[in-house]
């Protein structure tokens, strides 16, 4: 504990809080679509999100203050999108009981010490291609911000060039509360419908049966290890943290299991929001990093405590506002990928080819543009280096 008040500023909390503040507005946004393709009730929507922030909250606070890394999890976007065509086909006993499956082969991959091998093998360059084109998108998204709501986006843009030349290990803390004074004067933003209200999870018995094992679970599995724990650990051993998947990936597929019965599904490793704790916005001192981690933990913990407010206070702000934030805040982490992805020569077509498949967005087979911007890139890799071109 001494450590830990000794390590602990206010640019760590606050990473903590934003990549808080960008899951609940984008990722959320999925959840609250499968919600509404299963027709739920506000009562049980309320327990899938105390679910998902519990699970985030208890695996991410454990894993950052065990590892002493900015180990930032969350639920499976991916994961929730596949939700959306499933239901209502798919009742909400046979989805938990797809969960709780999910949740036990992704333990058993990951203490088997298979995904630090598989993660190992991948070059760096390719690593870092995959994460730029990922995070890519963010950083469009604050800019085509401007389309929609010009005098916020720019307004928004303005404020962090200044802040960035002024007070650059603030940046970011300034830009919330300079977006926020924007969003109610320029959009007219107002957080009075917002009301306080306390969670109460809703229990759902698990049914387990072969389709909606084939249809959900195996699917699930598949999209968690490639389109959040692959660019996951990416971010984190890019970032200089060179923690192994194995304890990671035991306790959020541990804490999924008990979550699951209340709605939530996969807790896994974050991919976008991770590399907003993971960078110098954070801390400049790395290894103070973790505990911006451990309140990422500590906010989804207020976020699922009061999950029956968590959308009113959201959608009281405009899109703009979330999306020029998460753009803006990404920047940095961004321009180290790209650095790191065309940094060696005899790496760098393959790289980039890694960077244009995966921030094409492209989905095949039901796999992420991430999984398949690693399978090009590498195979391009091969092809052009050989055994002799490996690092």
């Amino acid at each position: 504990m001494s450590r830990f008040l000794k390590d602990l500023s206010l640019p760590a909390i606050v990473a903590g809080f934003l990549a808080v503040l960008v899951s609940y507005s984008g990722p959320l946004a999925i959840l609250f679509q499968a919600g509404a393709s299963a027709g739920i009730s506000d009562e049980m929507m309320t327990s899938w999100v105390w679910a998902i922030s519990m699970g985030a909250a208890v695996s991410g606070i454990i894993l950052s203050i065990w590892l002493k890394a900015p180990v930032v999890t969350a639920w499976s976007a991916p994961g929730t999108a596949l939700l959306v065509a499933l239901f209502p086909e798919l009742s909400l006993n046979e989805a938990v009981g797809a969960y709780i499956t999910a949740a036990v082969i992704i333990f058993i991959i990951g203490v088997s010490g298979t995904f630090d091998t598989f993660v190992r093998a991948i070059p760096k360059g390719i690593a870092a291609g995959m994460m730029a084109g990922i995070l890519f998108q963010f950083g469009v998204g604050a800019f085509t911000a401007i389309e929609t709501t010009p005098a916020l986006a720019i307004g928004m843009l303005l404020s962090y060039v200044v802040f960035r030349r002024l007070f650059p290990k603030y940046t970011l803390v300034l830009l919330l509360i300079a977006g926020v004074i924007l969003a109610v004067v320029l959009e007219g933003a107002s957080l009075s419908g917002v009301r306080w209200s306390i969670a109460v999870p809703q229990f759902i018995a698990p049914e387990w049966n072969l389709g909606s094992t084939l249809s959900l679970a195996i699917p699930l599995v598949l999209v968690s290890l490639t389109g959040q724990f692959l660019p996951g650990m990416a971010i984190l051993q890019g970032a200089g943290y060179p923690v192994r998947a194995k304890p990671i990936i035991g306790v959020t597929s541990l804490v999924s299991l008990p979550m699951a019965f209340f709605g939530g599904i996969t807790t896994v490793v974050a991919a976008i929001t991770a590399a907003i704790c993971t960078g110098k916005d954070a801390h400049e001192d790395p290894s103070r990093r973790y505990v911006a981690g451990v309140f990422n933990g500590v906010f989804y913990l207020v976020g699922g405590l009061f999950a029956g407010t968590i959308v009113s206070l959201f959608t009281s702000l405009p899109a703009a506002f979330v999306a020029v934030l998460a753009g803006l805040a990404l920047l940095g982490a961004i321009a180290g990928n790209l650095f790191a992805a065309l940094e060696d020569v005899s790496h760098r077509e393959a790289s980039l080819i890694t960077f244009i498949v995966t921030a094409s967005g492209m989905s095949l087979f039901g796999l992420s543009s991430a999984f398949w911007g690693v399978v090009i890139g590498y195979g391009c890799y091969l092809v052009l280096n050989g055994s002799a071109g490996r690092k």
